[in-house]
């Protein structure tokens, strides 16, 4: 019964990615942040916990405690708080397990030995989860230095639009495409800012290189 539900890792992953950030585009906007948002969040990490249950006992163990609290840091995501977004453990514990799960993705795509869908759906899957890595990133650094980013139209005590706006800001920096409504102005921000972009340049020349060479030889092969 597992095995064949980790045949479609890849595909749960990136359908429940996919959902978490187009989702408000089918359902009104307040249902899908208040009720819809935290359910998703759980269902991604779930995806991300399926995807890394390949490894050894003691890291599956690692990575369903911080999937825990990192389900109750997404949940957190969608709450007012008094002074802060949600617990600064709660936003490194996020990043942790992202960071992981984005390990565990590029690992596999690299080692597969052909180019199938599960290839292509890992290949974007990885994609997107840089962008949560990058959105963590850029969360722990406005946290703990308010105002580190310009042009937010928000602030911490508005988690809701908060997150928005910077989940928006990581994915537009990790293609590159800067449209500069929101600007890094602290040295740490600004250096957050070049490492996103670095990561998603690097993905997209290392990454699809080896699936194309994979294909390639693949081709000739046959």
């Amino acid at each position: 019964m597992f095995k064949n539900i980790y045949v479609y890792r890849f595909e749960f992953l990136l359908l429940s990615q996919i959902t978490v950030l187009f989702g408000s585009l089918l359902v009104p906007k307040d249902l899908f942040e208040t009720t819809l948002s935290p359910i998703l969040f759980l269902a991604n990490q779930l995806a991300g916990i399926l995807l890394m249950s390949r490894k050894k006992k003691s890291i599956i163990v690692f990575t369903i405690i911080l999937a825990i609290i990192g389900i109750s840091a997404s949940t957190a995501l969608f709450e007012v708080k008094q002074d802060k977004l949600f617990p600064f453990l709660n936003v490194i514990v996020s990043f942790l397990f992202y960071v992981l799960v984005t390990f565990e993705i590029i690992k596999q795509v690299w080692e597969s030995k052909e180019v199938n869908k599960n290839v292509i759906f890992g290949l974007i899957s990885g994609y997107i989860s840089l962008g949560l890595v990058g959105f963590f990133v850029c969360l722990s650094i406005e946290i703990a230095s308010p105002g580190s980013f310009e042009g937010l139209k928000a602030t911490i005590n508005e988690p809701r639009y908060f997150v928005e706006r910077l989940m928006y800001y990581s994915y537009i920096t990790l293609m590159t495409i800067g449209y500069g409504e929101i600007i890094p102005v602290t040295s740490l921000a600004q250096k957050a800012a070049v490492l996103i972009g670095m990561l998603g340049q690097f993905y997209l020349v290392i990454l699809t290189a080896i699936v194309v060479g994979k294909y390639v030889n693949k081709v000739n092969t046959n």
